[in-house]
């Protein structure tokens, strides 16, 4: 496999990412967080709408509330949603309760897709997320520091040591990226890609709409 070749001046801006992944549960990391925002945001916008990110926040928060009613102390969902595709990730005690957890989010609304990759399996230990959380800080890490992929095309999301990545990307960042994630720690079981395809020529429509944009936002205040 051929080797990636690092972009130097991104390499400051690995600290920042994974301080800012491992801040997001614990109090006291905004400042730290809002600069990872600002970083994202220098280099491309979130490439669905505001309306689609509030309906994929919305989707999480209903659909995690939904499931812990069914699974109660005895299984763990997490729901992950981009551009109305969602995946499910955890455990659970049989495949009854796997079966009627996605049964409950498909009532969330009109979803592209549901991926239900929930494990029958223990309830996993405090120790294990945290490990997957620190998976995911060293994967965006590595996008961060890799030329021509964007943090903010992507998603990332680990489970159990799977690396789930969505996005709506090109042919091109999605072979990269998958390549990167793979080699940005030791303990990944593996890879899943479930993302939204978009051209080249797309990619560069959105490139010169965004600009514009970024020009405004970037524009000192009056």
């Amino acid at each position: 496999m051929k080797k990636i070749r690092l972009e130097p001046l991104r390499r400051p801006l690995i600290g920042l990412a994974l301080g800012a992944v491992l801040c997001t549960s614990l109090q006291g990391c905004l400042p730290l967080v809002v600069g990872a925002t600002a970083v994202s945001s220098m280099a491309a916008v979130d490439r669905r709408s505001l309306g689609t990110q509030t309906d994929d926040k919305t989707i999480e928060l209903k659909g995690e509330g939904r499931a812990s009613k069914i699974t109660g102390d005895k299984g763990r969902v997490a729901v992950t949603s981009y551009n109305r595709m969602v995946v499910l990730s955890g455990e659970v005690a049989d495949e009854k309760m796997k079966a009627e957890v996605q049964a409950q989010i498909a009532t969330l609304g009109d979803l592209k897709k549901i991926e239900n990759d929930l494990e029958v399996a223990p309830v996993s230990t405090v120790s294990a997320r945290s490990s997957d959380l620190l998976i995911t800080s060293k994967v965006k890490a590595a996008i961060i520091d890799t030329k021509d992929l964007y943090l903010s095309a992507f998603k990332i999301h680990t489970d159990r040591g799977v690396v789930y990545m969505m996005g709506r990307v090109t042919q091109r960042e999605a072979k990269l990226g998958a390549e990167v994630a793979r080699n940005a720690a030791g303990d990944i079981r593996k890879v899943v890609k479930l993302f939204e395809y978009i051209t080249e020529d797309e990619l560069l429509e959105m490139k010169a709409k965004q600009a514009p944009e970024e020009s405004r936002t970037s524009a000192p205040a009056k």
